[in-house]
């Protein structure tokens, strides 16, 4: 038998109640003081970022992960919740940026990195009461009177610590390596944070016609999603198993793979003069699409590569190793030397007519001077979808960074064998999604050319050797300048010197 339930309760008053029954009574507390004989039970819960407000979405994850730690709690466990504060990171300086009215990295260095980072440190906590008090009203119970924050050097030392143990097993390394790169932030994105920013967008793509060096009329067809790239071009690339063929259109003869004819040239009239596979092309040259710079190496050859597809395009790609890991991979095979007509805001340099315009805007300019001069076969328009950044929503490009690593391909194995062992709720995420995503890891790029945020703990010499720090005792035990009280963030930690162990 159930009692009946009053039609005229008033459920929030009643959870009013409970709350404050709950803290007048230390609860929360002697929750865990009756347990303190009882095996300890951890929970990792992500921090939220106090500098927004707490919404709707908050609610179903912070009421679920209250449900683990009170049941264990109720099995006679001792669950220690400690509350955390994410406070680092460029959400933080994007709202300062706007309080204060800036616009990228230049005008923040021209505003002064010191005021700036002190600014950050206050934007942090601009919503941290009302997200206490969201909390206390969905019920989720944690130690919000001594939280972990993540800008105190307590928790940057013990960033450190990791960092060091990472570094001594040999996974942590600097690379030049195509990044996803936010023109607009200045900063590498891991692959978590591009995943999160697809948009589904359409865009003009080109066929571009390569003039075969020494022959007349005779071109090499390649085809690109991302015109910008083409003054950076250094080579062309096919698969070398495939079949290929030349083909005479009138006065006019047209190198592409033969399972790709028919699609470029519907309804057309043409010959086959030869055939080839790609590997009889390999080293063929031909004249460069544009004259903008004077290449350091040997460039403007066809390579070879099996990454290339027939599923579209013409069975031939063109290189620009700046641009693109496959490229990169291909230039470091041929020692194809390195152009890159992009600089760090995205924008074309000075050796193009282009100079100062964002890259992916001068697409048409690019198409339109191919069409003057005969070297534009046709620019359909494709859709397809396409990386922004999560945070400013500035189309990422992919360029080429001096960028520090965790080598996560060192350890897939070890990473997949303990994902293993987890019990999965649903067990399709860790089967599925999860499971996919560990299956093919790549290397995290952990380092963002920022401000406000964990140092690296990497000390660099002139004479190239380079030391991990571990914790502030070890940096002051080997550093001549570093304060007593030293505050572990930039422009701070910038100046802190070490002697070379070398």
């Amino acid at each position: 038998m159930y009692d009946k339930v009053s039609p005229n309760l008033n459920f929030v008053e009643r959870e009013k109640k409970t709350e404050k029954f709950w803290e007048d009574n230390h609860i929360f507390q002697k929750s865990i003081d009756e347990r303190k004989e009882g095996e300890v039970y951890t929970f990792y819960d992500g921090p939220p970022t106090a500098n927004g407000k707490p919404h709707i979405g908050h609610v179903l994850t912070r009421v679920i992960k209250d449900m683990i730690p009170r049941y264990r709690t109720m099995k006679g466990y001792k669950v220690l919740r400690k509350a955390g504060w994410d406070t680092h990171g460029l959400p933080v300086e994007l709202e300062v940026e706007k309080k204060l009215g800036l616009d990228g990295k230049e005008q923040i260095e021209e505003y002064g990195l010191e005021p700036f980072i002190k600014q950050c440190k206050e934007s942090v906590w601009k919503y941290k009461g009302m997200w206490e008090d969201f909390s206390g009203t969905v019920g989720f119970w944690a130690d919000m009177d001594d939280p972990y924050v993540t800008y105190d050097n307590n928790f940057i030392e013990s960033e450190w610590w990791a960092l060091k143990q990472i570094w001594e097993k040999g996974l942590l390394y600097k690379g030049h390596k195509i990044v996803p790169y936010c023109p607009r932030c200045g900063t590498p994105l891991s692959s978590h944070e591009v995943a999160q920013g697809y948009k589904d967008v359409k865009e003009r793509s080109a066929t571009a016609k390569f003039i075969v060096k020494g022959e007349e009329n005779t071109y090499f067809l390649a085809w690109t999603t991302t015109p910008w790239t083409l003054p950076s071009n250094v080579a062309l690339c096919v698969n070398p198993v495939e079949t290929y063929v030349k083909i005479k259109v009138g006065d006019e003869k047209f190198i592409l793979a033969e399972a790709l004819v028919e699609a470029n040239f519907p309804d057309t009239e043409y010959e086959v003069v030869e055939k080839y596979v790609g590997t009889d092309l390999e080293y063929k040259e031909y004249e460069p699409l544009f004259n903008f710079v004077t290449p350091d190496k040997k460039a403007y050859y066809v390579t070879c590569d099996s990454y290339v597809t027939l599923t579209d395009g013409t069975g031939i790609v063109h290189i620009a190793p700046a641009f693109g890991e496959d490229d990169a991979n291909v230039g470091r095979k041929y020692d194809l030397p390195f152009v890159q007509l992009v600089d760090g805001k995205g924008e074309m340099t000075k050796e193009t007519p282009w100079a100062g315009t964002f890259c992916k805007d001068v697409d048409k300019e690019i198409l339109v001077n191919l069409e003057e001069r005969g070297q534009l076969f046709n620019a359909p328009k494709f859709e397809h979808s396409y990386p922004f950044c999560w945070r400013c929503d500035t189309p990422l490009i992919y360029y080429a960074r001096d960028t520090w690593f965790i080598k996560m391909t060192d350890v897939k194995d070890d990473l997949i064998k303990n994902n293993n062992t987890v019990n999965w709720i649903p067990k399709t995420i860790g089967e599925g999604r999860f499971g996919a995503w560990l299956e093919n890891v790549q290397d995290w790029g952990i380092s963002r050319n920022r401000y406000w945020g964990t140092p690296l703990n990497i000390w660099e010499c002139e004479c190239g050797h380079r030391h991990a720090i571990g914790s502030i005792e070890e940096l002051k035990s080997m550093s001549d300048n570093c304060p007593d009280e030293i505050e572990l963030h930039r422009p701070f930690i910038d100046a802190v010197t070490i002697k070379c162990p070398e």
